[in-house]
Formats: C-alpha cells, structure tokens, sequence
C-alpha cells in the first residue's frame, strides 16, 4: 500500500525456550510428571477391552525418584515388574514398572531403557518391597542388575546357570528326546 515507512514485525517469543510442556488433562497424572522435566504421559488401551492405561518413558536415573513420586500421590499398588530385550533397538533393554492407583481407578505403566553394555537400574525394592522377586527374575532371565538390591540372586534357574536364557541372543540348545520303537502308548 502506501509508502508510509512503517514497518510491522511479527510477534517474536523474546527467549529460546522449548514450548510449554502439555500435561495430561487427569489432575493426578499432571501432577505425576510435572516434576520431570522431559516426561510426557501417553494414553494407551490394551487390545482386549476399552480400559486405558499411561504409559509414561523417563530416564534410569529417574527411576526411583519417580516411583517414589507415584507412592506418595497415590499410586500405591503395585502390580508387576518386567524386562524386554530389543535386540536390534539401543538401548536395548526395556525395563517396565507397572502401579495401580485403587482410589483413582487409574493404571501407568513406567518405562526406563538400559543399554547392552551396563544392564542397570537402581532397584525399587526400599520404595515397593513386592519389587524383590520381579528384579530378581528380570536379572537372572535377562541379566538386568539393580543396584542396592537386597538379594540379588538368582531365583528360576540354577546358580551355576551361565547366561541369562530369555535373551534373544542366548543359545536356544535343546534336550533329546528318545522314544522307545514301537511303543503301544505312542
């Protein structure tokens, strides 16, 4: 238009800062991971039924103080503890932790990752005792170690037991079988 001079900029943010995190709308889940700053909740449904569950990534140097968080905002039940091996995925370990709060019918499922070369994730077991025995079968199945582990032993497979047999890397081996020629059970 008119040669008047004036120039118009745009609206600049004046910082470099990332744009604000969006918290999950549940005021208990919001209140979860505001305090870790890189950790989002993802909203997922098992395959089975229309229930939902969060799944919720942090790093393993966050693992305790996260569990610890949940205890004490109400996710007091828990249910389970377990080690994936991703064989071609770094880090290749997947070490997931799974609450319940009973009073807000609402389930997460935590997750941390653990590289092939140091398998290790502060244990759980002085913020949920039940962690004992999963820790203890994620380490000799799949050779995860937690560190401050009370007993940390072996608990399926015999304590001269190399290696960890639900590796996908590990020796499948096998036992023969001999079957008697001619047997009338067969």
């Amino acid at each position: 238009m008119g040669d008047t001079g004036d120039v118009v900029e745009a609206s600049v943010p004046e910082s470099d800062d990332a744009p604000d995190r969006v918290l999950p709308e549940n005021v208990l889940l919001s209140s979860l991971v505001d305090p870790f700053d890189e950790v989002e909740a993802e909203e997922c449904k098992y395959a089975s039924s229309e229930t939902t569950y969060h799944r919720i990534a942090i790093s393993p140097s966050d693992w305790v103080a996260f569990a610890a968080h949940a205890l004490a905002i109400g996710f007091d039940t828990f249910i389970d503890l377990f080690a994936v091996d991703h064989l071609q995925e770094a880090p290749r370990f997947e070490v997931t932790l799974n609450l319940l709060s009973m009073t807000a019918n609402e389930r997460i499922l935590v997750t941390t990752r653990v590289p092939y070369d140091d398998p290790s994730v502060s244990t759980l077991t002085g913020v949920f005792a039940g962690a004992n025995f999963y820790e203890r079968e994620a380490y000799d199945l799949l050779g995860v170690e937690f560190p401050g582990h009370p007993d940390l032993t072996r608990i399926l497979m015999p304590d001269d037991w190399e290696g960890h047999p639900l590796r996908k890397d590990y020796d499948i081996g096998a036992v023969p079988v001999q079957f008697k020629v001619g047997s009338s059970d067969l």
